[in-house]
């Protein structure tokens, strides 16, 4: 009979649940092979298996690199119950079939993750006989269950009960979907580590061959633009604080533009330690400001630009309280992004149901890994480490004869880290942990200057006494002497350029601090 299940084989390096599943099987009359550290498991809780060595008569050898790449187990799987040819051949040969693999592999990419791995480790991590298995498996998903993840473990025992001991063909589908999905993932990091190595391990740059695999988290309302369509992709070693693990906690559906432009200021306010809060329109900042409070942190950003935070997606660091879900309740928000919310402020957020609210665990130190940023191009893509690299106040150097004070390197560090999520050509004006003008992604770096203090202006804000950051350097003395017309006192930039020289004499001459940090933050 087609998807009935009465012998499985379970070999598992992630032993989550297996001991419940292995239990859920045998009561329902399913004989249990198994391998290695899972049969001891099994056996140690009582639960009857046969380890594969026994079952094959061939006990496991070169320290467990060979056991179930036997005939007896892969004629086993790859049978076809529909088939007589395929039956005679399994009874004349005195093998069984095994109608349920719950294979999950050795744990490569987790291994790697380690920047002390060596070759060796990274080699011994691979997976031979799992994959085997499962490609096996897969094929042959019209009469065999495969399972890879613990996470389906449920359906799995619920449809043998419910389905008189089988599993149905639409539940065998998807499990083999998902077989193949972790498969490729699982030999596309194989190939993205090696072949960016030499044959002593060392590092040699980028992958010779470059592979990307993600689970489709959901399709989205739609794309950039209504007429296109999209989807949510979740990469599998991704850190409980990236975008694409958010949990949505009430609101309508994602677009491609909301998830966007969340990232952006997700990935802005989590590089600040104080409370912040980053008001994001179209992938650029438009308001970001630190605090005491969550509540006077959105004040203040919102300030910054009023007109262009309507309908814009905000992001906060801390718990979001009832008082600043009110405050930011008071305008038109799309999408909210934080840490958490209060019971109290949840219950107001219910009160506007069309309003996405996402919840994220804050970056830890052992998510700062390295992560390659992708773009499309025509025919291929580009890739890149992710833009990283912070500054710290050991990393300025003051250029002229006015030196900052602390007060103002506070400042201009606080704008500098702003410049890094705005688009390139990116000017940000900032005073007492606050924007107060945002120029961005303009061809001209004095029009971003210029941009910038319109918006201040438009807002009511005064830019005297104001720090100023440009994301790369100032190319002539103009954009210079555009940031002191409107009052700024201090500016913080990479320097780099040619005329550097001309840029320190023009601020030496307008009596501005102008510190340069040696790096650029592009962002295009």
């Amino acid at each position: 009979m087609t998807g009935i299940v009465t012998q499985a084989l379970l070999s598992v390096s992630d032993k989550s649940g297996i001991l419940e599943l292995a239990r859920g099987l045998v009561a329902r009359g399913v004989k249990l092979l198994s391998t290695g550290g899972t049969a001891k498991l099994l056996a140690a809780a009582g639960v009857p298996v046969t380890d594969i060595g026994t079952y094959t008569g061939f006990p496991e050898m070169l320290d467990g690199r060979v056991k179930t790449l036997h005939p007896k187990v892969h004629a086993g799987i790859l049978a076809r119950r529909d088939l007589k040819s395929h039956r005679d051949a399994l009874t004349e040969a005195g093998i069984a079939p095994i109608d349920l693999v719950v294979v999950n592999l050795y744990p490569f990419r987790e291994t790697v993750a380690n920047p002390q791995c060596g070759l060796d480790d990274a080699i011994e991590n691979i997976d031979i006989g799992g994959p085997a298995m499962l490609r096996a498996a897969a094929k042959n998903w019209a009469h065999v269950g495969v399972v890879v993840d613990p996470a389906d473990y449920g359906d799995v025992l619920a449809e043998l009960t419910g389905n008189g001991g089988t599993l149905s063909a639409a539940l065998r589908f998807r499990l083999m979907q998902r077989a193949f999905a972790h498969t490729a993932a699982y030999d596309g990091a194989i190939a993205n580590w090696v072949s960016a190595r030499a044959a002593d391990g060392s590092v040699q740059g980028f992958p010779q061959s470059f592979n990307v695999a993600g689970e489709k988290r959901q399709e989205l309302r739609y794309g950039e633009n209504p007429h296109q369509r999209a989807a949510l992709y979740r990469e599998s070693a991704a850190a409980p604080s990236a975008l694409a693990a958010y949990r949505q906690l009430q609101g309508k559906e994602l677009s491609y533009n909301n998830v966007a432009d969340a990232d952006a200021a997700w990935q802005c306010v989590t590089t600040f330690a104080d409370p912040t809060c980053v008001i994001v329109k179209h992938a650029n900042p438009c308001g970001v400001a630190t605090a005491g409070e969550p509540l006077d942190a959105y004040r203040r950003a919102f300030a910054t630009d009023p007109t262009s935070a309507f309908g814009g997606i905000i992001a906060f660091n801390r718990l979001v309280d009832a008082a600043t879900l009110e405050a930011v309740f008071a305008q038109f928000a799309e999408v909210l992004v934080a840490p958490g919310y209060s019971p109290e402020a949840l219950a107001i957020a219910a009160q506007k149901k069309n309003v996405r609210v996402l919840e994220l665990a804050l970056p830890t130190q052992d998510a700062q890994r390295e992560e390659w940023d992708l773009k499309r191009v025509g025919g291929g893509f580009l890739v890149q480490t992710r833009d990283a690299r912070d500054v710290r106040e050991s990393d300025l150097r003051v250029v002229t004869r006015v030196a900052p004070t602390p007060a103002q390197i506070a400042d201009l560090l606080f704008a500098w880290r702003v410049a890094w999520f705005v688009k390139s050509n990116a000017i940000v004006y900032c005073a007492a942990g606050r924007t107060l003008g945002v120029g961005a992604g303009q061809m001209s770096r004095v029009d971003s200057t210029r941009i910038a203090a319109i918006k201040a202006g438009n807002a009511g804000l005064s830019l005297a006494g104001s720090v100023v950051a440009s994301d790369a350097f100032f190319p002539f003395r103009d954009g210079l002497d555009v940031v002191a017309d409107n009052g700024a006192i201090a500016v913080i930039q990479p320097g780099g350029s040619v005329r550097d020289d001309e840029v320190i004499a023009a601020a030496d001459e307008r009596g501005i601090a102008m510190v340069f940090t040696g790096v650029r933050h592009f962002r295009h």
